[in-house]
């Protein structure tokens, strides 16, 4: 007759075994877990940063809608923060608000704050001069499209 139970050392090291594949399954587990709260997280921070650039685009919009912000600096500032929004690559803004950033595209070379205090004052001014004459050329149009913008983030 032969033996068919198995020597003690093999139910020890099959015990061994179990064990350490029960660790490294709560390990993972725990890793998993871990990795779910951080995506959260993430998102969550996300959700909030597009409802900031959300709010800032609206006011911004509106400002310019009611003539209370001038047509350059609102598409300067409209640009960016549609460009920093989460969805702005599938969103295409440039293609959906062309007016923008036709004004954007002309004047984004222009400085601003600081950087314009370094030029002399009658460069300043042609600057001005150039910047005023692109609102005036582009009134219709950027009004169009902060009008549409205001619909579609209403």
């Amino acid at each position: 007759m032969t033996d068919s139970s198995l020597p003690l050392w093999a139910w020890i090291a099959a015990l061994v075994g179990i064990v350490i594949i029960c660790a490294l399954a709560f390990y993972a587990g725990r890793l998993l877990g871990q990795l779910k709260q951080q995506n959260q997280r993430r998102d969550d921070a996300l959700a909030k940063r597009n409802e900031n650039l959300h709010e800032s685009i609206v006011t911004i919009a509106k400002a310019m809608d009611q003539g209370q912000c001038p047509l350059s600096e609102g598409a300067l500032r409209l640009v960016v923060l549609l460009d920093l929004r989460v969805e702005s690559v599938e969103a295409k803004y440039a293609a959906r608000y062309p007016a923008l950033h036709d004004m954007y595209e002309r004047i984004k070379h222009m400085p601003t704050h600081e950087a314009r205090k370094q030029y002399p004052k009658q460069e300043i001014r042609k600057m001005d001069s150039e910047r005023e004459g692109y609102e005036q050329e582009l009134e219709d149009v950027i009004l169009q499209d902060v009008r549409q913008l205001l619909k579609d983030f209403g």
